[in-house]
């Protein structure tokens, strides 16, 4: 943001007009008793120019690692364009519109993501995004049990990201929901049959299905989805914006489809930023959008019969009586979701999915080069853009040997899954070149040898 300077005879200026002596007075509601020291040991003021070098200088000195990292947040190319447009004046400080009278740039925005990720997901409404995806799985549990009248236990595979377990743990917990796990095949890395043969009478309120699931491994999901909704449950799918590209959306899997999509946004023109901030979304089928959290805009006429929009649903505590909210989600993270919706209307249909094709041939590239340094594939069943290998040894010490050599190797999977010591998830997005890829398998090499 522009740096805009206040002068002394200006900060003068506008204490006169507020009515304060000081800026000490300004702030006469802090106690004086708490302590306010001056700070010491800052070095004299820059120039900008001087600021400028130093700061240059500083960013020559940190090498950006070689990243084949995924683990749900993913680095996919951004073309200049999105971010150029998300931060200009009028979007960048625009918040989300709580009162109707929000502008209609930024509801048409909303609209448009709401429209495109309806689409993406072959589903039939979208709200207008959540926190993240851990968060918006947590609230598709929530709605489906809402939506079960009674049922409150949900099936949640053991291959769903740990993170999402955890923050879903955490939410519904305390809201007398069962998660029952469900273990992963050793052999393949999907959802083991067996395990889910155990809860054929239980009648579960949903089954969350991911898609790929967090070892890149891809599920049976048109047989499970007819399970599920053979016994009585909802399909939760938990999905990756940008393998819907090229698989199919969950909208039709099964017989009829998952009932409801979520999944974390991110891969949609939003960097790594140390953690984010991302955004969730939500999508369902149209039975299903009173259970809806959070709030969904609207096309409509204004009384001129000119076409607007407008917030159409607005199912939380500060619009509705609280006994009838079904979320007190506060925001809808607005800036990225204007990030990915510019990032999808750039790209478009064939962009996205020559993305998810670059995706799958430097996945099947990386497992080439592994394959003849003598390090396999862990799991069976096929993979999107990222896999599991199996080192045979400790990951932690191998994978700090080539963070030394500049690059971020994988995830070390023991901690999580203590079964599986010794295996790294590996992801390779479009953003790898040969180059890359040779250079991370040769490494490797090297180090376990």
């Amino acid at each position: 943001m522009p740096f805009i300077p206040h002068t002394a005879s200006d900060v003068s200026a506008m204490l006169a007009v507020i009515g304060a002596a000081d800026m000490e007075a300004l702030f006469d509601e802090i106690p004086a008793g708490i302590p306010r020291p001056a700070l010491t040991g800052l070095p004299l003021g820059m120039s900008e120019m001087e600021i400028t070098r130093l700061m240059r200088e500083r960013a020559r000195a940190v090498a950006t690692p070689l990243n084949f990292i995924g683990a749900g947040a993913y680095e996919h190319h951004i073309p200049a364009a999105v971010w150029q447009i998300a931060t200009r004046g009028e979007l960048y400080s625009a918040y989300t519109p709580y009162q109707a009278e929000a502008s209609q740039g930024t509801l048409q925005i909303l609209y448009e993501y709401q429209t495109m990720m309806a689409s993406l997901t072959g589903m039939d409404v979208s709200n207008a995004s959540l926190y993240d995806g851990a968060s918006a799985l947590a609230e598709a549990i929530l709605m489906a049990v809402r939506a079960a009248k009674g049922a409150r236990r949900v099936l949640m595979p053991a291959s769903v990201h740990p993170m999402y377990r955890r923050v879903a743990q955490s939410i519904v917990t305390h809201q007398d929901i069962e998660l029952i796990e469900l273990a992963h095949d050793a052999a393949t890395g999907t959802l083991d049959t067996a395990a889910l043969r155990q809860h054929e009478d239980s009648a579960p309120a949903a089954l969350v299905l991911p898609m790929p699931n967090f070892f890149g491994c891809l599920e049976e999901v048109d047989r499970l989805t007819d399970w599920a909704q053979q016994h009585g449950a909802l399909v939760i799918a938990l999905v990756n914006p940008t393998a819907l590209a090229l698989l199919k959306p969950p909208g039709r899997w099964g017989t009829r489809g998952a009932d409801i999509a979520v999944g974390e946004g991110q891969p949609l023109g939003v960097p790594l930023a140390s953690g984010g901030p991302y955004f969730g979304f939500l999508t369902c089928k149209q039975a299903l959008v009173r259970q809806m959290p959070g709030r969904v805009v609207g096309g409509t006429l204004d009384v001129d019969g000119k076409p607007g929009f407008t917030l159409t649903l607005q199912a939380r505590e500060q619009h509705i009586r609280r006994s009838k909210a079904t979320s007190n989600i506060c925001t809808n993270q607005g800036l990225a979701v204007t990030a990915a919706t510019i990032y999808l209307a750039i790209m478009g249909p064939v962009g996205l999915r020559n993305v998810a094709l670059g995706c799958h041939r430097n996945l099947r590239r990386l497992s080439e080069k592994m394959a003849a340094a003598g390090i396999g594939r862990r799991f069976t069943a096929p993979c999107f853009h990222e896999a599991v290998f199996d080192l045979r040894r400790p990951a932690g010490p191998v994978l700090d040997q080539l963070r030394a050599r500049g690059m971020l190797g994988g995830l070390d999977l023991a901690e999580a899954y203590p079964e599986l010591q010794g295996n790294v998830l590996m992801c390779v997005t479009e953003t790898k070149s040969d180059a890359d890829i040779a250079s991370v398998a040769g490494a490797l090499s090297a180090c376990l040898t």
